[in-house]
């Protein structure tokens, strides 16, 4: 388990019109064109955040896309993520980078940008040749293909009797509106937990997840190295527990979790995979990393790229907890440090590939979100993840009880700055992206023994039992164990004899994701899959909340 510690709102009303001035607004629904938008999101006076946002309306797929405009003099854009942007004087070229995938039929992409001066709609602006606004020839660029189903798959587990061996489907999954929905899978889960790759696909969350993210890889002397070789590429599977149905041979080239989700992937052609390196307990090196972060970032690329599984993963993670600030240990590399640390790999890993990084969601003033500077390194990542979670639990053994994951503020919070907004708006503050964003979501709750009062804010007296751990315990236990009794800061807790424990549930977390939505946020991530039932109950609220 990785224990973490951790302005303004999207605005309403702001699509503007992309064409001359006095021509209508475009809308996403034009039929037979592909439309682009641009929305103001923030405008600070001498500067601007703005998000463009591209609908294929036509019913075939689009394979490519190409938007130039021009922007009014005293306006600039000074940096841009999810597309590659080009310039000259004030006309702006923006293509679809190489990771994004193609548009299906009445789906949309989002990229964004800031720029310099007060927010200006652009003077001209076409598409794929055609107006922005829509009205024109489809675009040659289209590639015919089946669209992805738009309903939500059955939330009952599917069988659980071992697939024939043919070849697996290739459906891909559900459209999630272009939001993300990314989940943790921990490497030590095939031990004890008996969680295994198969179980992603079982559950039904491989047709809900847009990323899968592989917990974790090591840093231990500032270098990427493998966390566990039996799990990771060793361990030989039966036809049983195989995602296809079809056993390990003894001599094959790759086993392990990592040929497992080589057939994940296969099943769901859509479906990403990070590789996470470092975490609660793997951190330390990060502070030698950072001492020569080429050398570190040459490092990962040889162990994620190993060309026995290097189809397997489309990008890495970065889980520094925490830069500049202390967890497991101390770092004091300095407010830069992180940036140089991503800034190397994206430059070692290319534009192509994915990297993300989960970080501190401590919004307190002074706090850890304040030490290190997340905004100057966010133009290198895809995304980033605050772990909104974690935030109170039986590491203060005695209490005060508190929900781990309180989305808001409450009256009787034990510490300022402990919630998810609080996170949320800080980092938005700083210039970083709203669909930059993921909101976190724990798949468990935290607990303590020793409770009388059933409201938050009671003492205790030690960590409530828990399966693997004292003070944890997963969501499928709990759901039966010690149901919700209340809510309190957009998140649930229950009492159950002498312990309380504070979790997220199905409702909460639908409410989770409407906040998410509302904020502009870029969808969700969570810790982690085992923690869910076993048809998936918690990724189902978070794939139909987002919407």
């Amino acid at each position: 388990m990785k224990r973490s510690f951790r302005r303004a709102l999207w605005a309403t009303g702001a699509v503007v019109a992309l064409v001359a001035a006095g021509a209508p607004l475009a809308t996403a629904s034009a039929a037979g064109s592909v439309t682009a938008t641009f929305t103001k999101v923030q405008d600070w006076g001498t500067g601007h955040e703005t998000k463009v946002t591209i609908t294929n309306g036509t019913s075939a797929s689009v394979a490519t896309w190409r938007i130039e405009f021009d922007l009014p003099a005293g306006t600039t854009i000074s940096s841009s993520w999810d597309a590659d942007v080009t310039s000259s004087g004030n006309h702006y070229v923006a293509v679809k980078k190489s990771w994004a995938g193609a548009l299906a039929p009445g789906a949309s992409f989002s990229w964004g940008y800031n720029g310099t001066g007060a927010y200006k709609a652009p003077v001209t602006c076409t598409v794929n040749g055609a107006s922005c606004s829509g009205g024109g020839t489809p675009p040659t660029t289209a590639a015919p293909t089946t669209a992805a189903p738009t309903t939500a798959p059955p939330t009952t587990a599917p069988p659980t009797t071992a697939p024939p061996t043919t070849a697996p489907p290739t459906t891909p999954p559900p459209s999630t509106g272009g939001k993300k929905v990314v989940g943790y899978f921990a490497e030590w889960g095939v031990y004890a937990r008996n969680y295994h790759v198969k179980n992603i696909h079982t559950s039904g969350s491989a047709a809900k997840l847009t990323h899968i993210l592989y917990a974790f890889g090591n840093t231990t002397g500032g270098r990427c190295s493998i966390g566990d070789s039996y799990a990771d590429y060793d361990k030989a599977y039966t036809a049983a527990d195989s995602v296809d149905g079809v056993a390990d041979t003894w001599d094959q080239p790759l086993r392990g979790s990592f040929n497992q989700l080589r057939k994940l992937k296969k099943m769901y052609p859509n479906l990403k995979v990070i590789w996470s390196f470092g975490g609660w307990t793997w951190s330390g090196g990060f502070t030698q990393a950072a001492q020569n972060p080429a050398a570190f970032a040459d490092s990962c690329y040889s162990v994620v790229e190993d060309p026995r599984w290097a189809d397997v993963f489309d990008g890495i993670d970065v889980d520094w907890e925490y830069p500049n600030a202390c967890g497991l240990q101390c770092d004091s590399s300095g407010p830069n440090a992180f940036k140089n640390v991503v800034s190397a790999l994206r430059s070692r890993f290319g534009s192509s590939a994915l990297v993300t990084a989960a970080i501190t969601a401590d919004g307190s003033n002074g706090g850890k979100i304040d030490a290190t500077d997340y905004a100057g390194a966010a133009p290198y990542l895809n995304w980033l993840m605050p772990m909104t979670y974690d935030y109170f639990g039986a590491f203060n053994a005695q209490g005060p009880t508190a929900p781990h994951s309180p989305l808001t503020s409450y009256t009787g919070i034990p510490q300022q700055g402990f919630w998810s907004d609080a996170a949320i708006q800080k980092l938005k503050s700083k210039g970083i992206p709203s669909d930059k964003l993921l909101l976190g979501i724990g798949f468990y709750g935290r607990g303590w023994t020793g409770v009388t009062q059933t409201a938050p804010g009671g003492t205790a007296t030690g960590p409530a039992p828990g399966t693997y751990e004292q003070g944890i315990e997963d969501y499928k236990v709990l759901k039966n164990s010690c149901p919700s009794t209340g809510t309190i800061g957009g998140t649930a807790y229950a009492k159950c004899g002498s312990n309380w424990w504070g979790y997220d549930t199905p409702a909460t977390i639908g409410g989770k994701m409407t906040y998410a939505r509302n904020q502009g946020l870029g969808g969700a991530f969570f810790w982690e899959l085992s923690g869910d039932t076993s048809n998936g109950e918690l990724i189902g609220a978070i794939k139909g909340g987002l919407g």
